[in-house]
């Protein structure tokens, strides 16, 4: 048994009957790669059933301390069943995009099975007019709760079901898993009465690792040297109110190499480009309603801080940052120019105060007390009536830099798709792989009731961007 942080934990404590939290992704495949052309359901099954032991996610479900005392523990499920993780279904004709994105949307909205290992794999066969994809392909939407993973560590999972090659040969691995006891009522509360006992040398602990930074902070605060407008200047908009249960899903795929070459004739970071065309998107759909603030919107943008031997590791390993997408500037260049100015200021304070001491910061929030918040956050509305922190979020996801395959078929596109709460109704995920950089909106079907709008404000500011920094 491994109890979870309380980072981890409070994606459980966060979740309620409208807010999911889980992350996922669509992954689109090309069967005709595969040694028999062809990829049957069952060799799905039995594909992922050979790599279970690559990744321990697959297999560990959730066990509460009774009373929230303390945070959750990982077991081992005794009555792990495959088939009722992977799922599969077939779109109507004529099998275009937006419905792929509807029924991804319905599908992402449904929560999952948490008395059980929290993942499921939805197969979506009949992608048969879908623009850029091979016809005859299928998709694969993943589910998996955000207490077993963040962005990255979900990178452990997608390498556990892919290869790189179409050859279907098992894996050389032993599997030597064994299935947990499920603790008694009384030894539960015997866990969490001793986790309380360590709680105060935890909390010392930290804050002696935190200290210097906050230091630090205060006199980068004091000399002026760092920028606090992203997190005391965070305008309202439709997208920072309470949240409804249901979602939509869009997307837009760019050239990774024009994204390069921006990147590069603009002396700026990849990520600076990307934050930009996120920044004209929302610019462009909230101009058109006459809702455009005078003031930039504002992103929160998660940051990894999971070390190379924590790669394989449950859980998440995440801190962030607040960073300005320049909505409030009309020119691109300039709102591209402004981005990397304003990124790069909140680079050094988030350096400043460690980017890992502040996940660490994270990990201590109360079982009890976590969860009774998101309650009462939810149930008074509270969204509805103070300030938002941010605006938005955007997630840079590594994507495979080589073709992989699954099943043997190659995966020729790869989206993601995020959590959304209270108060944030909008995200959006970059994934970069076979040479093309996708971009992905998750969101609330009330506050974006026309996401195929806002993929065309999406493809708009990419033009407009090019244009302005390319010619």
């Amino acid at each position: 048994m491994k109890q979870l942080t309380g980072l981890d934990a409070s994606f459980l404590y966060l979740e309620q009957a409208n807010t999911p939290m889980h992350i996922g992704s669509i992954a689109i495949y090309d069967p005709s790669t595969s040694p028999n052309k062809f990829v049957r359901f069952k060799d799905i099954l039995g594909f992922v059933e050979e790599r279970l032991p690559l990744a321990e996610t697959f297999r560990q479900k959730i066990v509460r301390v009774p009373l929230n005392l303390d945070h959750p523990y990982w077991v081992e499920d005794k009555d792990f069943d495959l088939e009722y993780h992977i799922r599969h279904i077939a779109l109507p004709e004529p099998g275009d995009w937006r419905q792929l994105c509807i029924l991804a949307a319905r599908l992402f909205a449904r929560p999952l099975d948490l008395s059980r290992p929290p993942w499921e794999i939805t197969v979506i066969e009949g992608l048969d007019n879908v623009n850029g994809v091979p016809e005859g392909s299928f998709a694969m939407l993943s589910k998996v709760h955000h207490s077993a993973i963040d962005g990255v560590s979900g990178v452990d999972i997608m390498n556990a079901i892919h290869t790189i090659t179409p050859d279907l040969t098992p894996p050389d691995v032993q599997d030597d898993w064994h299935p947990d006891r499920v603790p008694t009522t009384g030894e539960m509360l015997m866990k969490g009465y001793a986790g309380n006992l360590k709680k105060p040398f935890r909390f010392l602990e930290v804050a002696r690792s935190t200290a210097p930074g906050l230091a630090r902070v205060a006199r980068g605060m004091a000399n002026k040297e760092f920028d606090a407008e992203s997190l005391t200047q965070v305008p309202r908009t439709r997208f920072n109110h309470s949240i409804s249960p249901h979602r939509v899903v869009e997307g837009q795929v760019f050239p990774l190499e024009t994204i390069l070459e921006m990147k590069r004739a603009a002396d700026t970071k990849m990520n600076d480009v990307m934050l930009a065309i996120v920044g004209g998107t929302m610019r462009k759909y909230l101009e058109a309603s006459d809702e455009l603030p005078a003031e930039s919107l504002v992103a929160f943008a998660p940051i990894s801080v999971r070390t190379e031997g924590e790669s394989g590791a449950l859980g998440n390993q995440v801190s962030g940052m607040n960073v300005m997408l320049g909505s409030h500037i009309e020119d691109p260049y300039e709102r591209l120019l402004y981005v990397h100015q304003k990124t790069q200021q909140s680079k050094a304070m988030t350096n400043a105060l460690g980017a890992r001491q502040i996940a660490e910061i994270g990990k201590l929030a109360p079982a009890m007390y976590t969860g009774l918040a998101a309650r009462l956050y939810t149930e008074f509305g509270l969204a509805n009536r103070m300030r938002p922190t941010f605006n938005t979020v955007v997630t840079n996801v590594p994507g495979p830099p080589i073709p992989i395959y699954s099943t043997g078929a190659q995966m020729v596109k790869y989206y993601g798709l995020l959590c959304l709460f209270d108060g944030v109704g909008l995200g959006h995920v970059v994934m970069s792989s076979n040479g093309e950089v996708s971009l992905t909106v998750t969101a609330c079907r009330e506050i974006l009731p026309d996401p195929a709008f806002y993929a065309e404000c999406m493809q708009g500011a990419y033009e407009e961007l090019v244009e302005a920094v390319l010619g």
